[in-house]
């Protein structure tokens, strides 16, 4: 529906707000490049000034990168992913693997005594997805596939704080996850997540934080993980 309020600034607001909620459902999910002005103008029924308005205000809170010539295009999930994206963005990658190590272990700890069935199931397709991704050789499609599973064994740690910092972190994770796996696949550099997966599945948390604290990317000097 049009959204209409006579105030310009009431209508960027609800445009920042609608154009947020499309971010965060992951309706646009990152990386993805969002609508064209003019489409948007069309779809909210409001002036091209008031996108204009609203998409740059995301853009400076980091949800959103301008690209010149290219178009815009989703950075982060939040305010606060868009900041640690700006602030990490030149960390020491073995500074960054080794948080990654510590939350995951925590998560996977929690997520050996707190699954669910339901939580099962979706860790086991996430490993499925892993896996068929590996096999296809596509780099970037197993990038975001492993970073999948990862949070869905965070969610089933039904911690919401630490999901939600994870989420956040996500976009940091993934870049120096890239940076590392690279534009090849290499056999070698292949890691078994199914170990994790079954100690979750057999509630026995402390072998699930020790598999889960050996995934992350950086850990092994001189080599690369896959996640």
């Amino acid at each position: 529906m049009p959204l209409t309020s006579p105030r310009r600034s009431a209508l960027a607001d609800q445009v920042i707000t609608q154009l947020r909620a499309q971010i965060t459902s992951g309706e646009w999910p990152v990386g993805s490049r969002i609508p064209t002005e003019p489409a948007l103008v069309e779809q909210l029924g409001v002036a091209r000034n008031t996108v204009r308005e609203a998409v740059r205000a995301l853009a400076h809170n980091g949800l959103l990168d301008i690209r010149q010539g290219s178009g815009t295009y989703v950075a982060a999930t939040s305010e606060l992913a868009g900041v640690m994206n700006r602030r990490f963005a030149d960390a020491d990658p073995g500074h960054v693997a080794e948080l990654r190590s510590a939350l995951e272990a925590t998560a996977a700890r929690l997520a050996a005594r707190r699954r669910t069935d339901q939580d099962l199931r979706q860790i086991d397709a996430a490993l499925e997805r892993r896996e068929r991704a590996w096999g296809s050789g596509a780099a970037a499609a197993f990038v975001e596939a492993d970073a999948s599973l990862h949070m869905a064994v965070v969610a089933a740690s039904h911690n919401e704080v630490l999901a939600e910092l994870y989420a956040d972190l996500g976009g940091v994770l993934r870049e120096f996850l890239r940076a590392d796996v690279g534009d090849v696949l290499r056999p070698e550099a292949h890691l078994d997540h199914g170990r994790l997966v079954a100690a979750i599945h057999d509630g026995d948390a402390e072998r699930a934080a020790a598999e889960a604290s050996i995934h992350p990317f950086g850990c092994r000097p001189g080599t690369r993980t896959g996640g």
